[in-house]
């Protein structure tokens, strides 16, 4: 895999785990736990709406499909997806130290082994 390419992959995976973090901190603002709390409603898509965190979450969902884009253009699907894995790496690390998410043994080990299928695949030719 060229160099370009794998950059190209992990700016994407990385833009899709922002996206995650950013609707995550969106979610569990007071004024949207508020909202929440009182049932679906035209004010809940309002408070939604209105959340930049929520709006910067799509844009950088939009801006992960359109580079993921560029990136199927350029290399094997089937080399390329598993690099999206990276992203549990990500959003897993800062979901616990930014929400306070338990670390558990589990995913500690399910993270690790992603990661060396991941160390795996790029090494392939």
């Amino acid at each position: 895999m060229k160099l370009e390419t794998a950059g190209l992959i992990l700016l994407s995976v990385s833009l899709s785990a922002c996206a995650q973090i950013a609707f995550k901190s969106g979610m569990v603002s007071p004024a949207t736990q508020k909202v929440l709390s009182q049932g679906v409603s035209p004010r809940l898509v309002w408070t939604l709406a209105s959340d930049m965190r929520i709006v910067g979450g799509f844009l950088l969902y939009g801006s992960s499909a359109a580079l993921w884009l560029w990136v199927l253009a350029r290399t094997e699907l089937s080399l390329a997806y598993p690099f999206v894995s990276i992203g549990f790496v990500i959003t897993m690390l800062v979901g616990a130290f930014a929400f306070g998410e338990a670390l558990t043994p589990a995913k500690l080990a399910g993270t690790a082994l992603v990661c060396c299928g991941v160390a795996l695949l790029a090494s392939a030719r």
